[in-house]
């Protein structure tokens, strides 16, 4: 017969609470800084996360309006009393930004949290500038690839679309949640798969190949979509654009 033994983690709630206080911080910062960029008379791209949430405190009193894949991002937005356009009425944004959990030095990124990659790249299209808020553990000189590339799938393209995935060494994964039977879909009612990779040698081969299968709306990859990032750090606040270097802000 076998022992099962269970090993209790204690957390020090003191030492958790600090942590998390200086994680706030560090994301407020990173708003602040990204909210000098916004001017009265923008159309203003918005996306979702706790970070883009400061953000909107920082520029809820300028004359602006907002474009958003995300509902709590709008709910936010309306209850600050900022105008919430229509996606679909929009065709220019002057400045988008957004988080993801991962970011490389070639501007390459992965955002796989909320499933909402497909109207984060509408707005992305739109936008002369695009750029993502993150702190410095998700930024990497090449995509880590421990975030897994979301998949949103046509429902009747499923098993096709998982069986060139796994062609691909892929580990697809259907994403689930407890508060929701069965695989999560989009907003625009696709599947969406979590597929993770290892060692991924050609980004934008890997990005190609995704887009091309026949059935896949779009992907959590992002290539040659942002154009800068402002991140920080303990030591402050910098921002990269293009192939450039991180400059302090």
């Amino acid at each position: 017969m076998y022992e099962l033994k269970l090993h209790k983690v204690f957390i020090d709630e003191n030492k958790l609470h600090d942590i998390l206080k200086v994680v706030m911080i560090m994301k407020k910062k990173c708003a602040l800084y990204a909210s000098k960029l916004v001017k009265d008379g923008m159309v203003v791209g918005l996306g979702g996360g706790s970070t883009i949430q400061y953000l909107i405190d920082y520029v809820k009193d300028k004359d602006i309006q907002v474009v958003t894949p995300s509902a709590k991002t709008a709910l936010k937005a309306q209850k600050e009393g900022l105008t919430v356009l229509n996606t679909q009425y929009v065709d220019h944004v002057d400045i988008a930004f957004d988080g993801c959990d991962e970011v490389d030095s070639n501007l390459n990124a992965l955002k796989s949290g909320g499933g909402i990659h497909t109207q984060e790249k509408i707005i992305a299209s739109m936008a002369d500038e695009y750029i993502v808020l993150v702190d410095e553990t998700k930024f990497h000189k090449t995509l880590a690839f421990k975030a897994p590339v979301v998949v949103e799938v046509l429902p009747r393209a499923y098993s096709i679309v998982k069986k060139k995935l796994e062609q691909l060494n892929g580990n697809v994964v259907e994403r689930t949640s407890n508060n929701k039977d069965g695989i999560m879909i989009s907003d625009e009612g696709n599947l969406l798969l979590d597929v993770y990779f290892n060692e991924v040698q050609d980004i934008g081969l890997l990005n190609q190949t995704l887009l091309m299968m026949p059935g896949v709306v779009d992907t959590s990859l992002f290539v040659d979509t942002i154009t800068g990032i402002i991140m920080v750090n303990e030591k402050g606040v910098f921002k990269k654009e293009g192939k450039g270097e991180f400059h302090a802000l």
